[in-house]
């Protein structure tokens, strides 16, 4: 590990190199309308939303960490005629009707960066012909014809910001993950063009693809080197739990893996939504969670794994990581206050070293609370962020910690 620039063993080592995406054009096209089917909860105030973005990116700078940005890095994959083919494969399946074909023809006219844009932001009928007057002949398509001229061609992909659930990193490379929800599914395709085609990643081992069984980074923690906490509920199942516990298996770095069990709801849609670490002996969680999470260990047996019986989460991550975990509660025991924190990501923080982290200021128990365990909490503005339901770990994805 020491010998290459990329790599993640534990939730809390130095972190040196995290890839984000600053939230723009995508986020306009969210109406009240569809907000809820591209899992937003509110209407971000958008230049707001990126002023915040940019005081996450600056507290990351200004501790050394080195920032990637999800639209460079695909624009610069785009470059590549490959890279550049298979972004615009993914977006039909089977590209034979007349709407289809007119849109990859748009496609081809564009710039790698304004492809990028187009593939993130989306594409309405009305922009296509603006920009494309050929779009008039594409009157043969009947789904051209019955589209409204603000129908999307292209959907857009709002939760791109939310870097950490089409990817994750292990310490011997990366795992592009399958996105359950249909309106994050095309953000796995893109991070793959990335992982494939940029030259940055072209000698990293890849543990997963986004052709699986459903799995979402923001599930997956690492509790302590070696360890691997899986989130199973909304947006990961038990097979693609087991499928990726065989694959890190496989790696040699991974020795267990806890699958736990969480609530199929909007409020605790992740694990790391319910709880994350602090430091290397220190979680925060939500409250009421302590005492109803269970996790079922998986261990490797020769080409096979063993499933163990339940236990109590937090026992089942102590005596896996060898550490007396100290629970340090969301909010408070008081019911309201706990739930008001968690559901404002309270407890989704991202370590920038052992017992340092980037927070949501809006939580000021929870902070609080964090500083009184001896946890130094770098605040950041997220009242618009917030409302897709995400935070500072959400955001990002670690590509690089030191061990």
């Amino acid at each position: 590990m020491m010998d290459r620039n990329y790599g993640v063993n534990s939730e809390v080592g130095v972190l040196k190199t995290v890839m984000l995406h600053r939230p723009g054009g995508e986020l306009k096209r969210l109406t009240p309308k569809n907000s809820s089917t591209l899992l937003f909860d509110g209407l971000p105030w958008v230049e707001r939303a990126g002023e915040e973005h940019d005081a996450f990116a600056g507290a990351l700078r200004d501790r050394g960490v080195e920032v990637l940005y999800v639209r460079e890095l695909l624009a610069e994959a785009l470059a590549v005629d490959k890279g550049r083919a298979a972004a615009v494969d993914s977006l039909y399946n089977e590209p034979e009707t007349a709407l289809e074909n007119l849109v990859r023809e748009f496609l081809d006219t564009l710039a790698p960066e304004q492809l990028a844009a187009v593939l993130i932001e989306g594409l309405t009928k009305q922009e296509l012909l603006d920009q494309f007057p050929a779009g008039s002949t594409a009157e043969t398509s009947l789904a051209w014809r019955m589209m409204r001229p603000q129908g999307f061609v292209i959907a857009p992909l709002p939760n791109t910001m939310f870097t950490r659930d089409s990817s994750l990193w292990l310490p011997t490379g990366a795992a592009v993950t399958s996105l359950a929800m249909p309106a994050r599914r095309r953000e796995t395709a893109l991070t793959s063009v990335i992982y494939n085609y940029h030259p940055r990643f072209a000698d990293v081992p890849h543990h997963y693809n986004h052709g699986l069984e459903s799995v979402e980074g923001g599930d997956v923690l690492l509790i302590a080197p070696g360890v691997l906490a899986i989130g199973v509920g909304e947006r990961t199942t038990a097979a693609g739990a087991e499928r990726l516990a065989r694959k890190a298996f496989k790696t040699g770095t991974v020795h267990e893996v806890l699958a736990v069990p969480i609530a199929q709801r909007r409020a605790t849609m992740h694990l790391d939504t319910i709880c994350t670490m602090v430091d290397e002996d220190k979680l925060v969680m939500y409250a009421p969670a302590e005492h109803q999470l269970s996790a079922y260990p998986l261990r490797p047996v020769g080409d096979d794994i063993a499933v163990g019986e339940a236990m109590p989460f937090v026992r089942a991550a102590s005596e896996a990581s060898k550490r007396d975990l100290q629970v340090i509660h969301t909010g408070t025991l008081d019911r309201v206050t706990a739930d008001r924190e968690q559901w404002d990501d309270g407890n989704n923080t991202l370590a920038l070293a052992p017992g340092r982290v980037i927070a949501y200021e809006r939580n000021t128990i929870t902070n609080e609370k964090l500083a009184k365990a001896g946890v130094e909490v770098v605040t950041i503005p997220g009242s618009e962020l917030v409302t897709g339901r995400g935070g500072p770990r959400c955001m990002s994805c670690p590509i690089w910690r030191e061990d």
